[in-house]
């Protein structure tokens, strides 16, 4: 009996120490299954490039030279107001016919429209009076003149004949410049309108009648027509204060037009105005332009400006600038097989160069090819 116990026990132990070995072999197995201690990577710069094959992508020198800062600003055609003419009647009345429009190109001379008016029929009638006053004036004095030679009249009597003629020549003559005034032009036909007529050539910029319009007398009366010769216009730019120390009267600008890219005129500041808009800081800076005949008023505009003296400047090659997302960039070398995509500030084209404002310091080595380094980071 002692001894079927005691073999018993033995096979206990025996299963103890098989499930206590299959347990640490559990353990051990749960314990190689865990994950190892996690490892970052430090993050690249998103601006740096690494290539391949470097020698694809020559180098050059970002250089100094020196050269005068330009500067560019928007403008406006205007006309020039000293050949802008007003056209005016001195006859009030109603507009009865109109020869021509806004944006007419008109002669000196031409009729532009007609107005009948009461204005001119009374200086008519005064006109007529006038005449028939100074008809009867001279028989009298030439009556006078026969009777004091016969001793008929005193002296005195045949002064006062005179001067009575003497008053209605005057009359006469004060009453034909009325009617000239009024727009009359053949005073032995009257009548009740009066034809307007352009007073110089030039093109209609404003017109403020129409037909069967009124036409008022000049106190606070627009003008009817306004004519401009735009043989000579101006291009009117606003110029921030900070930019007016480049600028000089007399000083070239070269413009160039957003409807005709192709043409290019050249003219010169006739007046920088000294008072400056408070609300945008900005001076009217007036340009001087001779037309060569497809300017038209109202026309946008560049101008662009050379500074008086020149300054260092860094220029690199054109082609290593890459317009991207609307701003400019080079590729640096920063070291062998790396670059670093930098944000410049582009400026004046050159034979060969483009100007670089700002952003990029002289002795640089970048890119010459930045697009074809740009299309081969892309793909």
């Amino acid at each position: 009996m002692r001894n079927k116990f005691a073999s018993a026990a033995a096979s206990a132990g025996v299963v103890l120490m098989l499930l206590s070995a299959a347990g640490c072999e559990k353990k051990a197995d749960i314990k190689d299954e865990a994950p190892g201690p996690l490892k970052v990577e430090q993050a690249q710069d998103i601006n740096t490039v690494h290539v391949d094959h470097p020698e694809q992508f020559p180098l050059a020198t970002a250089a100094t030279q020196m050269m005068a800062s330009s500067m560019s600003v928007t403008g406006q055609v205007q006309p020039d107001v000293t050949h802008v003419i007003p056209v005016i009647s001195l006859a009030s009345g109603r507009v009865v016919a109109i020869y021509a429009h806004i944006g007419d190109f008109v002669h000196k001379g031409q009729k532009l429209f007609t107005v009948q008016s009461s204005d001119i029929e009374g200086a008519y009638s005064d006109y007529r009076k006038a005449v028939a006053d100074e008809a009867l004036a001279k028989v009298q004095f030439d009556r006078s003149k026969l009777l004091y030679s016969k001793g008929a009249i005193s002296q005195s009597a045949l002064e006062i004949a005179q001067d009575t003629e003497d008053k209605a020549v005057v009359d006469v003559e004060t009453s034909a410049e009325h009617l000239r005034l009024l727009g009359a032009k053949d005073l032995k036909q009257p009548t009740g309108a009066v034809d307007v007529f352009a007073p110089a050539t030039g093109v209609i910029i404003e017109q403020n009648i129409v037909q069967s319009a009124g036409v008022k007398t000049l106190d606070n009366a627009p003008n009817l027509f306004t004519i401009a010769n735009i043989d000579d216009v101006w291009i009117v730019c606003d110029v921030y204060e900070n930019q007016l120390p480049n600028l000089a009267v007399g000083q070239e600008a070269t413009i160039h037009f957003n409807a005709y890219t192709d043409k290019v005129v050249t003219g010169r500041i006739s007046e920088i105005d000294p008072i400056l808009d408070p609300n945008i800081r900005t001076a009217k800076v007036r340009v001087q332009v001779k037309n060569p005949g497809f300017m038209k008023i109202g026309m946008f505009v560049t101008a662009s400006f050379q500074a008086q003296k020149q300054e260092p400047h860094v220029v690199v090659p054109a082609s290593a600038i890459a317009h991207l997302h609307d701003q400019d960039f080079v590729y640096v070398a920063t070291g062998q097989a790396q670059f670093a995509l930098t944000k410049v500030t582009a400026g004046a084209i050159l034979p060969g160069n483009l100007q670089v404002v700002q952003g990029l310091p002289a002795g640089k080595m970048v890119a010459t090819n930045a697009l074809e380094l740009q299309s081969t980071v892309t793909q």
